[in-house]
């Protein structure tokens, strides 16, 4: 069974290039546009991992990762991976603390990102 990733980015140029990506390292993907469509895409399709952009439109991505962090019944909980511009270290610092596992600042190496992805999902290296 292949690991669902969520990507999260209203920037469709961005999700497109990621969801074609993933797939192609072998991992399930779906896309959410914004924070509100994400929520519900996490609480019915239980991903392994979410790739959320913080600067989204309805709700930003420190307020679905903070809400994630606090559905219950979400067991287990997702690895989430904030993937944005913001690189400051005090946005790295809230994201962290809102409960992301990993920060990324766009542009990004594909060739890291996936080995980091590997790594927090247990998996081999794409």
């Amino acid at each position: 069974m292949s690991h669902k990733i969520l990507v999260v980015d209203d920037e469709e140029a961005i999700s497109l290039a990621l969801e074609f990506l993933l797939k192609r390292a072998g991992y399930e993907v779906a896309v959410a546009r914004d924070g509100v469509e994400a929520l519900e895409r996490i609480a019915k399709w239980r991903p392994d991992l979410v790739l959320l952009d913080i600067m989204m439109p309805g709700k930003d991505g420190f307020e679905v990762c903070q809400t994630v962090r606090g559905m219950s019944e979400l067991t287990p909980q997702p690895k989430i991976f904030m993937l944005t511009a913001k690189g400051r270290e005090v946005e790295r610092t809230k994201g962290l603390a809102v409960g992301a596992d990993d920060y990324v600042v766009k542009p990004f190496s594909t060739e890291e990102l996936l080995k980091r992805v590997a790594q927090h999902l247990g998996s081999e290296a794409a």
